[in-house]
Formats: C-alpha cells, sequence, structure tokens
C-alpha cells in the first residue's frame, strides 16, 4: 500500500521533539528536549546520595573550634563581637573559611610565561555563612530566618566590597553531595575575586548593549513579559518575581528577581529583604515538596564592585536544582539540555504552593 504524502495542514499539527531556545541575556542556545521529556513527577524519583555525619562530628555544630567570628545573629538581631566568642544563642555566624582557595595579600603580582601565559596571586576572602540546624535548610525556615540570611550576606558583601583587589563577589550556597557540598551541615560561601565572573561578564556586556539600543532594561523586559503570559512564572509577590527562565539551562531552574529595576543586591532595603525571602523561601519548598528535596545549587548575579557604573543591569538569585549530569555534549558544547519545558515545570512547582 502506498501511502498518501501529508497535506500542508497535518504537517503544522505535528510537534517537534525538540527546541532550541535562545537566551537573550547570555545569547547562547539551550536544547529542550521533549523528545526525550519526563513528566514532572519522574524527577522526584531521582537518586540522592546522602552524607550523615553526626552533631558530634560536625565542625558547624561544634562552632566554637572553629576561626573567630566576623558576624554573628540571633532572631535577627545582630550580636555585638566580644572576645571572639560565639555565644550559644547565635542563629546564623559568619567565619573565616578554614580552607580557603584564595588568601588577603597586600600585591597581585602580574607575571608572565613567555608570549603566552599569565599568572597573578590568588588573592581574596573566603567566608562561610552557617545557620545553626544540623539538617534543616531553605524549604524548612520560615520568612524570617531566610530574611535573615539575606541581611548576613548583605552585610559582608558591604564590608568585603571595598576591600583592596576586590572586584566581586560570590555568595552561592551547595546543598546534597552531587551540589558539591563537603558538609551535610547547611552553610552558604563568601568568596571575593580581583577578577569577574565570565557568565556575569557576559550578561553585563549583553544587557548593556540592549539597554543602549533600546533604552530599557532586558530583565525588566522580560519580566513583564514573563508577568503577562503568566505561564512560567511559579511565586509572585509586591516585589519579585520566581520564575523558570524560558531558556532554562537546567529542568527546574528558578530565578528570582526585583520587579522594581535594580543593578546592586547590596542596596536592597529592609522591605524588599522581606519581600524577597518570601519569594525565595516560597521557590524553595516548592522545589523541595515537587523534587523530593533535590540537591541543588543557588547563587547570586548582582553589579560588581568594581568601580564603574553598571546602572543597566538587574540582580538577581539563579537556583539550579540538580536533576541532570552534564556529559559530552553539554561540556563540549556549552550547550545545555533540560528533558522539560519550561512551562511544564512552573505549572508543577506551582501546584506544590497550593
Amino acid at each position: 500500500m502506498i501511502k498518501k504524502p501529508r497535506t500542508k495542514s497535518q504537517k503544522s499539527k505535528i510537534k517537534f521533539p525538540s527546541e532550541l531556545r535562545f537566551d537573550l541575556v547570555s545569547r547562547d542556545w539551550v536544547v529542550i528536549a521533549t523528545g526525550r521529556g519526563k513528566k514532572p513527577e519522574v524527577f522526584k524519583k531521582g537518586k540522592r546520595i546522602k552524607t550523615r555525619m553526626s552533631k558530634k562530628d560536625c565542625p558547624f555544630c561544634n562552632i566554637e573550634s572553629q576561626k573567630p567570628p566576623v558576624l554573628i545573629y540571633s532572631r535577627g538581631k545582630k550580636i555585638p563581637l566580644q572576645k571572639n566568642k560565639i555565644p550559644s544563642f547565635w542563629s546564623v555566624v559568619v567565619i573565616p573559611n578554614r580552607y580557603p582557595a584564595l588568601l588577603p595579600y597586600p600585591r597581585l603580582d602580574k607575571k608572565r610565561e613567555g608570549k603566552f601565559y599569565q599568572t597573578m596571586n590568588a588573592v581574596g576572602f573566603c567566608e562561610l555563612v552557617i545557620t545553626r540546624d544540623h539538617q534543616r535548610h531553605f524549604p524548612h525556615f520560615k520568612t524570617g530566618q531566610i530574611k535573615e540570611i539575606f541581611d548576613a550576606y548583605q552585610e559582608r558583601y558591604l564590608a568585603l566590597m571595598n576591600k583592596r583587589f576586590v572586584n566581586y563577589v560570590s555568595i552561592f550556597h551547595n546543598h546534597g553531595k552531587e551540589a558539591g557540598a563537603s558538609q551535610p551541615h547547611p552553610h552558604s560561601q563568601i568568596i571575593t575575586t580581583p577578577l569577574i565572573d565570565i557568565d556575569l561578564k557576559k550578561a553585563l556586556s549583553n544587557s548593556e548593549r540592549y539597554f543602549k539600543k533600546n533604552k530599557k532594561c532586558i530583565y525588566c523586559e522580560m519580566n513583564k513579559w514573563e508577568k503577562k503570559v503568566k505561564k512560567r512564572v511559579i511565586f509572585e509577590n509586591k516585589y519579585f518575581l520566581a520564575i523558570c527562565p524560558f531558556a532554562s539551562k537546567m529542568a527546574f531552574q528558578v530565578i528570582v528577581s526585583p520587579k522594581q529595576h535594580s543593578p546592586y543586591f547590596e542596596k536592597a532595603d529592609e522591605k524588599e529583604k522581606w519581600y524577597l525571602a518570601e519569594a525565595f523561601g516560597a521557590s524553595m519548598r516548592a522545589l523541595y515538596k515537587g523534587l523530593a528535596d533535590p540537591p541543588y545549587n543557588f547563587y547570586l548575579h548582582t553589579a560588581p564592585c568594581d568601580g564603574e557604573y553598571h546602572t543597566h543591569y538587574h540582580w538577581h538569585w539563579t537556583i539550579l536544582p540538580k536533576t541532570s549530569t552534564f556529559a559530552g555534549f553539554e561540556i563540549g558544547t556549552r550547550m545545555e539540555i533540560s528533558t522539560i519545558e519550561p512551562e511544564k515545570a512552573a505549572e508543577y512547582l506551582r501546584k506544590q504552593l497550593k
């Protein structure tokens, strides 16, 4: 039997099994592989590597043995430092990292090797932001507890940004062995460098190009569109929006950003931090419930403290659940593959908040 060729109308009804999506900010392409797509519930069943450590053996539960603190909070209030001691009633403490990747030093000592290679001292500050509970983390915290952590992030950012050779302050959090957490006790890290993160540098350049051409912030314009179509919005309050971005680099990626244009996280006021904590907490609870406590990373992208004015930029937090492992294609092409459409991911995460 000879098959009849499909008509034009029949062809238009066929959905191609995968999409390439363009990220407006990074100007990278990502693959949304709907052809091998998964139902949202399937991600719940991913295997988790559990790292167990008793409180007795945990260095963060026995914080007195660590380096002297640089900041202490107790239930939302900053505690004055006294004789480098940590009081028993602390809830968030910031200490220097015992094993720093970068070290404070008065000189960069830039050098060249031949025509091609160059080096400099790895100068910077490395700190740990530690929360009290040995197991509970962001999805379990109330809004006030999350706001307290953002207070600590902001205060240390302000303290470090004017130090010599600090052009970039990286604030990030790893949860779970698969996400690179070296200690099971929840903690975030702050690392300063004289260099600017290459992904942020691309975002700065591309957002500036868009602003010069359109006289508008690219992030503000994307947020307006997301609020209009609503299909990728997970949570929204008066000041913040949490979405699964159109060109998600990983399944269930979430971005939490201010609705009002703002280049600098460190300038967020008290009211904004409360609303940020609410939006961030809702996003983390949705991921925790929907993906059964997945390993994750989150990090801040804010305009750098390099002495330049980056008024075209728009700060935000990115949350990346570890739903897959990068392999040869992703590493070789720098083109990520996501196995669920961001629209379906957002719809699923919204249901977790009901």
